[in-house]
C-alpha cells in the first residue's frame, strides 16, 4: 500500500478506524518551527466527529502525541512523528457485516486485492485516516503564513440540492456545517435532520481557496501544481470529483470568456483557478471537491456474502448523514501539504532566481 505523498516534504500516515491509534510522519519538516500540542486542537475539532448532532456521535479525545522532531517547542529538522489514540471503538458494530461486502464501500475491492480486510469501521480505508492529514497540515499552515503569508481556508459549497445564496467568509466559522451563508443555516438543519431520521446520506461539494501564492510554484509537465492538488484532493475518502478554478463549467465556455486577460492592473478574472501551465500565477488558488454519499447507511440494500450468496445489508453504528460537512478542514489540508512541498520544491531549485519583472498583481479573487 502505498502511504506516502510528498517529495520534499513527505507525510506518512499509518493506523486503522478501530486500532489502538493512528498517527503519521512528517519527514522534510525544516527545522525551527515552533510546535504545541495544542497547536493541533482547533483543526482536529473542526473535522472530528461527535461535535454536534448532524455528524457521526463517535467521540474521540484527537490528542497529538508529539513523539520526535521538537526539541524545545520547535522543529528539528528530523521527522516529526504524531500519534493520536483512538478512545472510543466500537468494533462490535461490525460483527453483523464481518462477512459480507457493504455495497458502495472498499470491503469488495479490499478482499479482491489482499485476500483479508479489517471490517471495523473500514480499518485503513475509513475517513479516521484523515485525522492525521489534518494534523501534519498545522504545521504546513503555520509555515506557509509565517514563510509566505498564505491562508488556506474552505467552505461547503453545496450539501445535496441546497446552494448557498449569499457568501460571507465570517458566516463560515459561524455555524457546525462551515455554510457560506448565515440565513440558510437553519433550511441546512432542517435538511441534514431529515437524512438522519430516513437512515440516508446525501452528497457534497466543498470549495477550498489559497490565498496569498506567490508566482512560480510547481512544474510544468509531470509535477504540475494542479495535478498534484488534484491527486491529493482525489486521495481524500468519498471523493469523487475534482476542480481548479473552473472546472467542468470550462465545458460550455468560450475562449474568448475563460481565458483571464491581463492589464497593468492586474488579471481580469480567474477561471484558472490561480494555476497556467501547472505553475501559480500569483492569483488565488482555487479548488473544489465532490463528495459522495456514504454507504453506511440504514436504508437496506442488496449485496453478497463471503460465499457470494445474495444477502441484505444494513450498516448500524455511528455514521454521517453527510461526509462533506466534516471535509472541510481535510480538503484545506491537502492543499496546504501541497503547497508546503512545492514550496520547498520551488526554493531548492529556483530560490536563487529573483521576482520577474514585470510582477502582476493578482487582482481578481
Amino acid at each position: 500500500m502505498s502511504n506516502t505523498f510528498g517529495h520534499l516534504l513527505r507525510v506518512t500516515t499509518f493506523g486503522e478506524s478501530h486500532g489502538p491509534a493512528i498517527g503519521c510522519v512528517i519527514d522534510g519538516c525544516p527545522p525551527g518551527i515552533a510546535v504545541a500540542p495544542e497547536d493541533f486542537r482547533a483543526d482536529l475539532a473542526r473535522r472530528a466527529t461527535g461535535r454536534s448532532r448532524w455528524t457521526s456521535q463517535r467521540h474521540e479525545q484527537d490528542a497529538v502525541e508529539v513523539l520526535s522532531g521538537v526539541y524545545e517547542g520547535r522543529t528539528t529538522g528530523t521527522p516529526l512523528a504524531l500519534l493520536i489514540r483512538n478512545t472510543d471503538q466500537r468494533p462490535k458494530d461490525y460483527g453483523d457485516i464481518a462477512g459480507t461486502f457493504r455495497p458502495g464501500h472498499a470491503d469488495y475491492a479490499y478482499w479482491q486485492k489482499y485476500g483479508i480486510r479489517d471490517p471495523r469501521g473500514g480499518g485503513r480505508a475509513s475517513a479516521r485516516e484523515t485525522t492525521m492529514r489534518v494534523a501534519a497540515a498545522v504545521i504546513a499552515r503555520k509555515w506557509l503564513a509565517e514563510q509566505h503569508g498564505i491562508r488556506v481556508r474552505g467552505h461547503l459549497a453545496q450539501l445535496g440540492a441546497l446552494v448557498p445564496g449569499a457568501f460571507d467568509w465570517d458566516a463560515v466559522e459561524g455555524n457546525p456545517f462551515s455554510w457560506p451563508d448565515a440565513g440558510m443555516v437553519g433550511e441546512v438543519e432542517t435538511y441534514v435532520n431529515a437524512l438522519r431520521k430516513a437512515g440516508d446520506s446525501v452528497g457534497a461539494r466543498v470549495d477550498v481557496v489559497a490565498e496569498g501564492v506567490p508566482p512560480g510554484w510547481g512544474e510544468p509537465v509531470y509535477g504540475k501544481l494542479d495535478g498534484e492538488l488534484a491527486a491529493a484532493l482525489m486521495s481524500i475518502n468519498a471523493v469523487k470529483g475534482v476542480e481548479i478554478g473552473d472546472g467542468f463549467a470550462a465545458v460550455a465556455q468560450r475562449g474568448s470568456e475563460h481565458r483571464d486577460e491581463i492589464t497593468p492592473e492586474g488579471f481580469l478574472s480567474n477561471h484558472a483557478g490561480g494555476i497556467l501551465g501547472g505553475i501559480s500565477s500569483g492569483q488565488a488558488i482555487r479548488a473544489s471537491i465532490a463528495l459522495k454519499p456514504a454507504s453506511s447507511i440504514l436504508v437496506p440494500g442488496r449485496s453478497v456474502d463471503l460465499a457470494g450468496a445474495p444477502v441484505e445489508v444494513v450498516t448500524k453504528g455511528r455514521h454521517d448523514p453527510c461526509v462533506g460537512i466534516r471535509a472541510v478542514p481535510i480538503a484545506e489540508a491537502m492543499v496546504a501539504l501541497v503547497l508546503m512541498d512545492h514550496a520547498l520544491r520551488h526554493r531548492a531549485q529556483c530560490g536563487d532566481v529573483g521576482m520577474v519583472e514585470p510582477r502582476i498583481p493578482p487582482a481578481a479573487p
